[in-house]
């Protein structure tokens, strides 16, 4: 230890505590390796209690099954792995850089349209999510998903993005082209963006990560279908997915900026409805909303 590390080791714990809470949770842990009362300050809940957000949601009964007396170990656990919300369609975690609250919202809680019309749409068991169902696109031309959230459930003052989380059947159809419209309203403010839901690389080859309306319904020479075919590339400006750490793949709606946590709603949609295009062979478990990290 340094001498300047010494003469601050020195400081009564309360300032050394009061010093941490003003700089980040990587901090707070790095200065916990320094020396036993850099330790004793950095673990304390006068620290980790600046980390945490002001206000949790309840959540599921025995998601907190483990007693937690320290705010650090609340902290970490809730940094870890997501945990449910009392009707399970809504899953909460913390953003371990900043302590932002982040959700998914499950197939479920969103607004699929014709998502209850077997027909169109069917609900199968998941076994790698926190959600024990997800919706499958079995045919459609109109295909339209919205979600909504609260503002005041988010973080103030945070730039969060919107991800539907998804995966593609090895047999699915026309979710290459035409590219979807994804969209992201806040207030009075609303962003647009074309995504598709197939990548692709430079050469423009596929890439490795791949209220009720009636469909418009075609003549079955008219069912335009890509099977086993090669996907259409939509050019630079379209969005493209990306694999995830859990095996699904995530592809992003947009961005938004929470400021103050206003008493509104931010509002997220996904839609391709003017082709005429048939569509098929999507897995959706939900559409998750994070903070966006700088850079």
């Amino acid at each position: 230890m340094d001498a300047d590390a010494c003469e601050i080791a020195r400081l009564p714990e309360e300032l050394l505590s009061a010093a941490l809470a003003r700089t980040s949770t990587r901090d707070a842990c790095r200065a916990a390796a320094v020396s036993p009362a850099f330790r004793a300050a950095a673990d304390s809940d006068a620290v980790w209690a600046c980390f945490l957000p002001r206000a949790l949601p309840p959540l599921a009964d025995g998601e907190l099954a483990d007693a937690l007396p320290r705010k650090k170990d609340l902290f970490l656990r809730l940094s870890d792995r997501p945990v449910l919300l009392p009707d399970r369609r809504v899953s909460m975690w913390l953003d371990r850089e900043s302590g932002a609250k982040c959700y998914m919202l499950s197939a479920r809680d969103l607004t699929i349209i014709w998502g209850d019309t077997p027909q169109y749409w069917t609900w199968i068991p998941l076994a790698d999510s926190r959600f024990s169902e997800g919706a499958q696109l079995r045919d459609v031309c109109w295909f339209e998903i919205r979600g909504k959230i609260q503002s005041k459930m988010l973080s103030e003052d945070t730039t969060y993005a919107a991800y539907i989380v998804f995966k593609l059947e090895e047999r699915s159809i026309g979710l290459d082209y035409p590219a979807q419209e994804a969209s992201v309203s806040v207030g009075g403010t609303s962003l647009t963006r074309k995504v598709c839901f197939h990548g692709y690389d430079d050469d423009g080859e596929a890439g490795g990560v791949p209220e009720n309306y009636r469909p418009i319904m075609f003549p079955p020479q008219q069912r335009v279908r890509r099977r086993n075919g090669r996907p259409v590339p939509h050019g630079e400006n379209v969005g493209q997915p990306q694999k995830r750490a859990d095996g699904w793949m995530e592809l992003e709606l947009g961005e938004f900026f929470n400021e103050g946590g206003e008493d509104g709603e931010v509002s997220f949609s996904l839609m391709e409805i003017k082709g005429g295009h048939w569509k098929s062979g999507l897995i959706v478990q939900g559409i998750e909303v994070r903070r966006k990290a700088s850079g």
